[in-house]
């Protein structure tokens, strides 16, 4: 088991964890300084700062953000009708399936993963990577899931847009502040404690 696959609940066993692990580096010999290629130095970075949680808020956020955009890609592939583009609409007999089905196919199995029990070390980057993909795959069909009409081209279809670019806003600010976010949050009911 490596050092990054320990979970740690609360931010103070996040910060403690953090610190052990550069300190464990250094102690082996292993410099974390500028040493190595940019992209060696970014993968050490995160190795070193990156505890289970935050990294699948994080894979989750790329995940999400990528899905949408590769999606958009397709879709606008598909109805600009692009030679090149290997895809085509999925349709089982008559019936069109809108992206979104899949989208709550990813979902669903990663509930059942997590209604299952305690996942393995390695289980919780690839949930993180599957939850962003199945909800940026529904998230870009709000529009027809909020109107019960396929909008997707119309102007209504804008609703998809703006609501997946709040999601990553706010998931996004949410994977850089978590840590202040917990300590606040502490803070506040220390706070609420000694009034009591």
């Amino acid at each position: 088991m490596h050092d990054f696959d320990i979970a740690a609940s609360t931010p103070e066993e996040r910060r403690r964890h953090r610190r052990d692990h550069r300190r464990k580096r250094r102690t082996q010999g292993v410099d974390t300084g500028r040493r190595g290629t940019l992209p060696e130095r970014i993968v050490r970075a995160y190795f070193e700062e990156a505890d289970p949680l935050t990294e699948s808020l994080l894979l989750s956020w790329v995940s999400f953000g990528a899905t949408f955009g590769l999606c958009r890609l397709i879709t606008h592939g598909i109805k600009g009708e692009w030679s090149w583009l290997p895809v085509s609409n999925v349709k089982s007999g008559t019936y069109h399936l809108h992206h979104y089905n899949w989208g709550i196919a990813l979902l669903t199995a990663v509930a059942f993963n997590a209604v299952r029990g305690n996942p393995k070390p390695g289980h919780r980057p690839v949930a993180g990577v599957a939850f962003g993909a199945g909800a940026a795959l529904v998230a870009d069909e709000a529009a027809l899931l909020l109107n019960l009409e396929d909008v997707y081209w119309a102007d209504k279809g804008r609703t998809s847009i703006n609501v997946v670019v709040g999601i990553l806003s706010v998931l996004g600010t949410y994977v850089v502040a978590e840590p202040f976010f917990s300590d606040a949050a502490r803070e506040i009911r220390r706070g609420i404690r000694r009034i009591g």
